[in-house]
Parts: C-alpha cells; sequence; structure tokens
C-alpha cells in the first residue's frame, strides 16, 4: 500500500510539474514602469518567456527590446542629437513626416498617441493606439513567442514604412550578420540589400557572439521595396521603404521576435509556424 501511495503522490507531482511548467512557458505578463534605459520614459512593459518588451506610453513605439540575458536589441535613447545612436532607434517607427510623426519612442520630433489594453490574458496581450490627429492606429499584439504590430487604420492619402532600427547583440560590430528570405547565406551586418523580399517576406538579425537571432516577418507579400541598409551605429532595416521614401497605403502586420537558433532553417521554420498559427 506505502508503495502504491508513493506512485500516486510521484505521478500526481509529476503531473503539477509539467501543468505548471507549460503555463510558465506560456505566461505574458503586463506591469507599468519606466525604461530606465530610455532616460525613464513611461513605458508598459511586457514579459514573456522570449523577451522582455518596453512599450512607450506616449508614442507608442518600443524603446527597448530585451532578450533572455538581458542585452537590449534596440538601444533608444531619447537625447536630442544622438541620432544612430540613440534617438533615431525603436521599432516600428512607422509614420514619418506623412500626417504626423507617430509609432515611434517619445523623442523631440514624436507626436503622441493615447493607448488602451484591449486584451491582458496570460498568452496575449493587446495595447491599442490612436495617434493624436485621430488618423492613424496601430495594435499591438504580445504573445510568449513574439509581439505583431498591425497598423489597423491609415491616415488617408498618406503613406508609411515599418523599420527595425537597432543593435544586434547589443551594438553594431563586425560581427554581426544577417539573413533574409531570398537566400541563405549569412551576410556582414553592414552589407545592404536592396528590393523587394521574396514571399514570405522576412529577416533576421544576429551576432556571432549571441546564440539567438531577432527575426522580422512581414505578413502580407507585395512587390514593395524592403531595403536593408546599415549606419555606423544601426540597422536601418525598411519594409515598404527605398531611400526614404515610404509605400504602405493600407493595413500591415509586422511580427518581431527572438529565436534561440542562429541557423537559417530554424528562423524559416519559425515563420512557418507564425504563418500557421495565424491563418
Amino acid at each position: 500500500m506505502k508503495n502504491i501511495l508513493k506512485e500516486c503522490v510521484f505521478i500526481v507531482a509529476y503531473f503539477v510539474t509539467v501543468v505548471v511548467t507549460t503555463a510558465q512557458a506560456n505566461t505574458v505578463s503586463l506591469t507599468h514602469g519606466t525604461d530606465k534605459s530610455a532616460g525613464n520614459l513611461n513605458a508598459y512593459i511586457i514579459t514573456t518567456p522570449s523577451a522582455t518588451y518596453f512599450l512607450e506610453k506616449q508614442g507608442g513605439g518600443l524603446s527597448s527590446m530585451l532578450d533572455r540575458n538581458g542585452v537590449d536589441w534596440l538601444g533608444f535613447h531619447p537625447k536630442k542629437g544622438s541620432g544612430h545612436k540613440g534617438e533615431y532607434r525603436g521599432f516600428p517607427n512607422a509614420v514619418h513626416k506623412q500626417d504626423g510623426n507617430y509609432f515611434h519612442a517619445l523623442m523631440a520630433s514624436t507626436e503622441t498617441s493615447t493607448s488602451i489594453i484591449e486584451i491582458e490574458k496570460s498568452d496575449h496581450v493587446r495595447i491599442v493606439f490612436i495617434s493624436g490627429n485621430k488618423n492613424w492606429r496601430g495594435q499591438w499584439d504580445f504573445y510568449p513567442d513574439r509581439s505583431d504590430f498591425t497598423m489597423t487604420k491609415v491616415s488617408s492619402g498618406y503613406k508609411y514604412w515599418v523599420l527595425y532600427e537597432g543593435i544586434p547583440g547589443g551594438k553594431m560590430a563586425q560581427s554581426g550578420f544577417w539573413y533574409a528570405s531570398e537566400d541563405r547565406i549569412a551576410h556582414n551586418i553592414f552589407e545592404p540589400r536592396l528590393g523587394d523580399l521574396p514571399s514570405p517576406e522576412w529577416t533576421a538579425f544576429g551576432d556571432s557572439n549571441s546564440e539567438r537571432m531577432l527575426y522580422l516577418f512581414h505578413h502580407q507579400d507585395d512587390d514593395l521595396a524592403d531595403d536593408y541598409v546599415s549606419r555606423p551605429d544601426m540597422t536601418v532595416m525598411g519594409f515598404g521603404r527605398h531611400n526614404k521614401e515610404k509605400y504602405f497605403t493600407t493595413p500591415q502586420t509586422f511580427s518581431i521576435g527572438f529565436i534561440e537558433s542562429t541557423s537559417y532553417s530554424d528562423v524559416e521554420s519559425k515563420i512557418q509556424q507564425i504563418i500557421h498559427s495565424s491563418q
């Protein structure tokens, strides 16, 4: 009888452990605080198993995105005049001199938006931003493995782009590299890439000193330019961008997240997983 009881206790403990571990693996939590690295700006802080996101509350853009080791792959700071070293960085940096300047962490030229928390569950947080002029609407969806930004309302007659302006692995260095959906080659971080990405449109950034990469995925295929160019201090990956021209005029969705691998094939698999889960 004692042995049977021991076995029952073991089985119960095992299943409790599995349930708790699974719950923790799928947990998305929302808190309110400040992003100290971004000049103590007020932020929604979304913590997931794969990343910690700091979503700046007035501008509506990410100011920091930390990996599991606490390394920030954005590196935004609002100091005026810091340019590529701080104030230009972030994601999605979408509306720039097109009926306002919105969806960028708050700096000198950012115009403010209002926000509302629409969903707050253990596996999904949704925060919606409405531009100060009411003409733009951006939706953030945070999941255990990624964040999706959707421009759900576009100002009539205007255009936008979606940018990753950041620092792979915490800094721009010769050890950095990028992949894209058009070939399986690891390109040096300072090598440009111009033109439309083939479907599915994705790119990923890494550093040889890191065991992970940051990926970006555009959910809708198109024939518009998706240029990547570097600056000495940051990436400039632009979906719907060529030089300083913007091309998006309709609602579009973009995913950003970390993958715990530096394999091209693993990124491909992750993108396919997102495609299937979004259908």
